[in-house]
């Protein structure tokens, strides 16, 4: 069975089977679908193991609900909210437990345009319902069935991405990058071919299972691989992803970590500049 121990104040996030399983994700499903009347969601799912089955089921439960689903596939966190406000769909669902193990997974959760669903906007009152909720196992009467189509959003995506810089005053440069066994290395591999970057690669290829260990680059033991090869190929700069690539961290021509707060400080200088007062 599970619990509200997975629901966390800004997401869902637990031990699989034991706090996250098919049969919550379908719940999830269902009760997403009635609080939101949503007539059309998007899903998806970062390269755990148990991504296919949790998405499966969770698919079922918004169907079940009368909810017609496009099913991304195996995606990042960020594509699920581009595709939720790109495809003008009611709310989108991305199965994932980014930074955590191997034996973790959960759900992140938008309503329309791409909003969070937190503790404080729904997420209390879906655990309770999840939970607590007497969820009959057939589709309420009259409901009719929605229907299930996958859709590949990754050349919007890519597309969409590029809007936020002019390619041709980009720098001839060498960076490495590190997807740490997660899912940034489907989008690298396409961001290459429109950016005049040299890429050296590390852990690059999709493994649910993180064979060189869990894709969290916040951890000290985990910042060590990039800032190696950062020095050793005498590169500009490194960069490294969580699993489901919602979050970067960088590293600077010495191999050196650069804390997340200088770079807000940056970005919030450029779109300060761009979009005065």
């Amino acid at each position: 069975m599970f619990s509200e121990k997975a629901f966390k104040a800004y997401d869902i996030r637990g031990i699989v089977p034991t706090e996250v399983n098919e049969e919550m994700a379908y719940r999830v499903g269902r009760v997403f679908a009635v609080m939101l009347g949503a007539k059309s969601v998007v899903i998806g799912r970062d390269i755990r193991t148990t991504g296919k089955k949790l998405t499966n089921a969770l698919a079922e439960g918004l169907r079940h609900a009368g909810t017609n689903v496009i099913d991304i596939g195996q995606c990042g966190t960020e594509m699920i909210y581009f595709a939720t406000a790109h495809l003008k769909t009611d709310g989108g669902i991305m199965v994932t437990a980014s930074h955590n193990p191997a034996n973790y997974n959960g759900m992140k959760l938008v309503r329309r345009g791409a909003k969070p669903i937190s503790e404080d906007t729904g997420l209390k009152d879906i655990a309770r319902m999840v939970v607590n909720g007497a969820i009959p196992d057939s589709i309420y009467p009259g409901t009719k069935v929605g229907k299930i189509e996958t859709y590949n959003i990754m050349p919007e995506y890519i597309k969409h991405i590029l809007t936020y810089v002019d390619t041709s005053v980009l720098k001839p440069l060498k960076i490495v990058v590190n997807p740490g066994n997660g899912g940034a290395g489907a989008v690298i591999k396409k961001m290459e071919k429109k950016l005049p970057f040299e890429f050296i690669k590390i852990n690059e290829k999709p493994d649910g299972t993180f064979p060189n260990g869990v894709p969290n680059p916040l951890l000290p033991e985990n910042r060590a691989v990039t800032s190696k090869v950062v020095i050793d190929k005498k590169a500009d700069l490194g960069i490294a992803w969580d699993g489901d690539f919602d979050r970067c961290f960088f590293f600077d021509e010495k191999g050196s970590f650069i804390e997340g707060y200088y770079l807000v400080c940056l970005l919030a200088q450029v779109f300060l500049e761009k979009n005065p007062g």
